[in-house]
């Protein structure tokens, strides 16, 4: 009697091997984290705060810079020079009635001796007796920026009313500032290209290493059919993860130091400190645009490292079909 053999069992249905391959995890071509993107992504964090500082420092300068130009082209000063036989107060008076009488003047008043020993006491000291010096007395004039009044003119009335008067329209002070605004302006926009390209470069070198690393597995998906576009895709989609968090650290301690900058500035007013560092930068605070524009940085450099990743990746594959086309050069490697 034969031996009825076993049942084989059923091939698998086609809705089977649908499921089977939906519930089948696939692995990433590039591992998800290594050694290499942690650096990169501690990379990408410091060049993302250092352009985003770079950035709300030129703002900042820029916002101080058009404050003191605001606040100077609002004013000019006449100066009168004390000599023997003039009666300083009628000069001052006929200076004041002078700039009042132009269109444009919005008002004057004649700084007294006590604000005169004020202004001049961190040079020649406090309880400062001016009647006893030749100390110069000062007229400040206000003006309406948008409809200035004419100085050469305002000039010659003095002249000839009161010869030991000067007219300052701070014209000088002001170029001086729009100078130090452009240079500001000029130096942090080639700081944050400086910061872009060494990110750029970073990331090119991360790609080629990770390309490397992961050779033999693009060239095998490369030559059963997988597409350049799909083997960049999946490259661009690590290096955007990265990215990402990297930007949002960098991005995320710039926001921090500036609003640790401004909370300190405003727990020591009227300290040292505070007044050098609020004369020589103004308020720490970036304002709604300044976090915007820390935003937007964080945004441009997580683009434009997934952009490079992509570009690179093609670029390699393509270096890839050149050599396997090549028979002398594919010998040579080989």
């Amino acid at each position: 009697m034969s031996a009825i053999p076993p049942e084989r069992p059923a091939p698998p249905s086609k809705r089977q091997k649908r499921q089977d391959s939906r519930t089948r995890p696939l692995g990433p071509i590039v591992p998800s984290s290594n050694v290499q993107g942690n650096a990169l992504m501690a990379v990408i964090a410091i060049m993302s705060f250092l352009a985003c500082l770079t950035l709300g420092g030129v703002s900042m300068v820029r916002a101080t810079a058009s404050s003191w130009e605001s606040q100077i082209s609002r004013e000019i000063t006449i100066q009168i020079k004390p000599d023997d036989g003039l009666d300083m107060d009628k000069a001052l008076a006929d200076a004041r009635d002078i700039a009042t009488s132009f269109v444009g003047v919005t008002g004057a008043s004649i700084m007294d001796k006590p604000a005169t020993s004020r202004l001049l006491a961190p040079w020649l000291g406090a309880n400062l007796n001016i009647d006893e010096l030749p100390v110069p007395r000062l007229v400040i004039v206000t003006i309406d920026h948008n409809n200035p009044p004419d100085f050469e003119t305002l000039r010659e009335a003095l002249q000839q009313k009161i010869p030991r008067a000067t007219l300052d329209d701070h014209r000088t002070w002001v170029n001086r500032l729009v100078s130090m605004a452009h240079t500001t302006v000029m130096i942090g926009t080639g700081v944050l290209i400086l910061v872009f390209s060494a990110m750029v470069l970073t990331v090119i070198f991360a790609t080629r290493g990770a390309l490397s690393g992961n050779r033999h597995i693009v060239e095998v998906l490369h030559f059963v059919g997988a597409e350049t576009s799909f083997v960049a895709t999946e490259f661009q989609k690590h290096f955007l993860i990265i990215s990402i968090k990297g930007s949002a650290v960098g991005s995320a301690l710039a926001a921090t130091f500036f609003l640790m900058a401004s909370f300190w500035q405003s727990r020591s007013i009227a300290t040292p400190e505070s007044d050098q560092a609020t004369a020589l930068f103004g308020t720490f605070s970036v304002g709604a645009m300044g976090y915007v524009g820390i935003f937007f940085t964080m945004v441009i450099v997580a683009a434009l490292t997934t952009l490079t990743a992509r570009l690179t990746v093609m670029r390699t594959i393509d270096e890839i079909d050149l050599i396997r086309s090549d028979p002398a050069r594919s010998d040579g490697i080989n």
